[in-house]
């Protein structure tokens, strides 16, 4: 996808309501000026939810990184994230996958000679009724969810990565906080795994893609994705079954041919755990 030098994307329904609510203008300044919840703020973003005309939207809006962070990033081998234009991208490219996220609305970006400076916008819609898997599993150790729910969820999830992966993409956010579990159709028979789980995947704004995904990408989101399940109460069967799903294999091929993928995905994870909780982790296959 190639942009120009400066971007406007609008829905058109959002486009009126903006100029119905705020009157001619530039409709990028009129974006860059809203206010509201605040989710999260660090350097150059701001990521906070708002209504307009009765809708309710999150906006993520760049600034522009300071230079000291740039240089930061640089050296630590990280590739900063100046703007949004990687998570508009990435939104497309995971609805053309067939991977639920975010709805977007509107995109914006000015340009300039010094990227500290660049300023850009994406805009998604409200989900409405969700919860992240953090919140939903965490319950799971003293309120163990219905089997065919948490049987059809790990296939799902296994299923996201298997998607992002085959596809050059990875996350690099890549935890279970990340993914929210849609409950606005019929929570009660998601919950008791009458209706498949539909889940969206968020935070896309450090998404890479390249067309040859190297091992350590994988195993960084995948590391990633079991550090942040290790205290729901998954048992040895369970990661066996996000590991079949994931590879789309029989798990005698998944547990040899693979198995020092796997050996790499169980140690940064356990890794990761005892460094933030300064306690032994709990992982399968030990």
């Amino acid at each position: 996808m190639s942009l120009r030098r400066n971007e406007l994307v609008l829905d058109p329904g959002f486009q009126a309501d903006l100029r119905a609510t705020f009157g001619p203008g530039d409709p990028f300044e009129q974006v860059m000026a809203l206010d509201g919840e605040v989710v999260r703020a660090v350097d150059g973003r701001r990521t906070f939810r708002f209504e307009l005309a009765g809708q309710a939207y999150f906006a993520k809006l760049h600034t522009g990184m300071p230079w000291p962070r740039i240089l930061r990033k640089l050296s630590q081998f990280r590739v900063p994230v100046l703007g949004a234009e990687p998570e508009w991208q990435a939104i497309h490219r995971l609805q053309a996958l067939g991977v639920a996220t975010t709805p977007p609305v509107a995109f914006g970006v000015r340009r300039a000679l010094n990227p500290a400076r660049e300023r850009s916008f994406v805009i998604t819609r409200d989900l409405g009724h969700t919860r992240t898997l953090e919140q939903e599993c965490l319950r799971w150790p003293e309120n163990p969810p219905a089997f065919r729910f948490k049987i059809a969820l790990i296939r799902e999830v296994a299923r996201i990565a298997r998607t992002l992966h085959e596809d050059g993409m990875n996350h690099r956010d890549f935890y279970l906080c990340h993914f929210r579990l849609d409950l606005n159709d019929n929570e009660a028979a998601v919950l008791a795994g009458a209706q498949p789980p539909r889940l969206h995947l968020m935070d896309l704004h450090r998404v890479q893609r390249r067309k040859h995904l190297p091992e350590r990408a994988r195993v960084k989101d995948i590391g990633g994705l079991y550090f942040s399940a290790l205290d729901i109460g998954l048992t040895r069967r369970d990661v066996l079954r996000f590991m079949r799903a994931y590879q789309s294999r029989t798990l005698a091929w998944t547990l040899t041919k693979d198995a020092a993928f796997w050996r790499k995905v169980v140690e940064r994870a356990r890794r990761q755990y005892e460094r933030e909780h300064d306690r032994k982790a709990l992982t399968w296959p030990s």
